[in-house]
């Protein structure tokens, strides 16, 4: 999955993977199925995941600048890190819902782009 619109190259962008509404998206660490966090070079970066199984999930990525391991809000909810969610998903006043997120994986090769949000 390649991720687009990274404002800096400060911190790390962590792409995390749900099954479950459970968490998502900013306990990312605690309730992803899996996360994988990345260094930002240039701008740029890039997350493959392997060998998830068929399923229904939601992708959630974080630009985590300060790097505390979760997507920062203010006190509205209203994320204040850079973020995107699969299908372009968003939520009024606050992240979307899994649902809204969701999509089904079949197991074959899929190619993401997402575009994060500032």
């Amino acid at each position: 999955m390649k991720i687009l619109n990274i404002k800096n190259s400060t911190g790390t962008v962590a792409c995390a993977l749900f099954e479950s509404p459970e968490g998502f998206p900013y306990e990312y660490l605690r309730s992803a199925t899996n996360v994988m966090v990345i260094k930002i070079r240039e701008a740029q970066a890039r997350c493959d995941f392997e060998d998830i199984p068929p399923g229904t999930y939601a992708m959630a990525v974080v630009h985590d600048e300060n790097m505390n391991g979760k997507l920062d809000a203010n006190w509205l909810g209203v994320p204040s890190e850079g973020y995107g969610f699969s299908n372009d998903a968003s939520g009024v006043l606050g992240p979307p819902s899994f649902s809204a997120a969701s999509f089904k994986y079949d197991g074959q090769n899929v190619d993401l782009t997402m575009t994060l949000h500032y």
